[in-house]
């Protein structure tokens, strides 16, 4: 089970609180996978959307394969995402009536198939933000206090 990460989406960790995550497969076109492979794709501003009992990635960028010449896709185009029906189901339910939001969290090559982690996420207000920032800055000292430490 090798997995090849593709992208990552960070600034959804820091815009989000990440409460369950699904793996899903994607529908994609040749050049598509050969552009991945590339490592041509841009996680930003996507999320999912169900729409009749099927669900898809909106706003993922996939650059379009460099010797595609015709047969290209389109770099914004909407993606199908293969998940289970009650996986689809339970995500519908928590998004309309908890007001979460599903975001895509990464890109990644499973076993020669593209699969994406999707997190159910409720998003964050500022003054989280400035927490999570306060947090993080003191665990970077006190990890470079420990470093000097070791060093001495």
């Amino acid at each position: 089970m090798a997995e090849k990460l593709i992208c990552n989406n960070k600034k959804a960790y820091h815009d989000y609180f990440i409460e369950e995550k699904f793996e899903a497969g994607m529908v994609l076109q040749g050049t598509e996978v050969k552009s991945l492979r590339a490592g041509k794709a841009n996680l930003n501003d996507s999320f999912m959307q169900i729409r009749g009992g099927e669900a898809f990635l909106h706003n993922l960028n996939i650059s379009p394969y460099d010797f595609g010449n015709r047969q290209n896709h389109l770099p914004d185009r909407n993606r199908k995402l293969l998940l289970h029906k009650r996986e689809i189901v339970r995500l519908f339910i928590r998004i309309r009536e908890q007001g979460y939001s599903a975001i895509p969290l990464r890109l990644y090559f499973k076993d020669g198939l593209v699969k994406v982690e999707v997190g159910l996420a409720k998003g964050k207000k500022l003054y989280d933000k400035r927490e999570d920032l306060k947090k993080k800055d003191s665990q970077r000292e006190i990890s470079q206090v420990m470093k000097s430490r070791n060093r001495e």
